[in-house]
């Protein structure tokens, strides 16, 4: 008897469950600026997104028809943030260029709280470097601390709503994936095979976040992993080829 093939993975709670298959296997790294290298596994990353998760229901109420902004460049955390907005049934978005009012939204997730026209609740403060342990900046009064408040979470998923997946995944402008396409949508923009590992080179324009949270969603539900890559001003002409080598990149977005 043949052994039956993997379920196909239809929505991000199949995507996350697979994680768990091979948890030792690395599924997400990041290479951000000064040489800052992080290696999330199945487990790992599985374990950030359930704390986040955890954090978004519990504390914020986020559940379909729940708004979050994610006002963050591409980069490891935004995409831990996207997969568990995603997991509560949530509607991704993002700012225009030149918006900087967030009033509108339920929950926004910011590195730059001061930058910002915020609502009175539901803001929750990013630190980006690896090791920070607390945001490095002034908060705004009632704001949650990231660093500080996803790790008194649960490391496993508890009660979550149940994802409506005719309302928004992702609203980006004019555009809008329904939860019931998501995975079907990030499949079609990351061009790749089942179990590949992909290098993805990233910006630090926020306008960009939606395209890498697509992709690099993408290729985890075809059972591959992510390399992120932010160049940086003075990187060797050969940085990415080296990476690449180093990393076994079977895949180039």
């Amino acid at each position: 008897m043949t052994a039956a093939s993997p379920r196909p993975a239809a929505s991000v709670a199949d995507v996350l469950s697979a994680l768990l298959s091979e948890p030792g296997r690395p599924r997400l790294t990041w290479y951000g600026p000064a040489g800052e290298r992080i290696e999330l596994s199945g487990a790992v990353l599985d374990n950030w997104v359930s704390k986040s998760t955890n954090l978004l229901v519990e504390e914020l109420d986020a559940g379909p028809g729940t708004r979050v902004l994610l006002d963050l460049p591409p980069h490891w955390r935004t995409v831990v943030w996207a997969l568990a907005a995603w997991r509560t049934g949530a509607t991704v978005a993002v700012l225009d260029a030149d918006d900087q009012d967030a009033t509108a939204a339920d929950v926004v997730v910011t590195d730059r709280p001061d930058a910002l026209a915020l609502p009175r609740h539901g803001v929750v403060a990013v630190a980006l470097p690896a090791l920070a342990r607390g945001f490095d900046g002034p908060l705004p009064a009632g704001a949650l601390d990231a660093a500080q408040s996803v790790m008194t979470y649960g490391d496993v998923i508890g009660w979550v709503p149940a994802v409506e997946p005719a309302r928004a995944a992702l609203d980006v402008g004019a555009t809008a994936v329904p939860h019931a396409d998501l995975v079907a949508a990030a499949l079609g923009t990351a061009p790749v095979a089942a179990g590949d590992r992909a290098l993805l080179p990233v910006g630090d324009a926020r306008t960009a976040t939606p395209g890498t949270l697509l992709t690099t969603l993408g290729v985890l539900a075809a059972g591959g992993s992510v390399v992120l890559l932010r160049p940086a001003p003075g990187d060797a002409p050969d940085r990415a080829d080296r990476i690449a080598a180093t990393e076994r990149v079977t895949a180039r977005l």
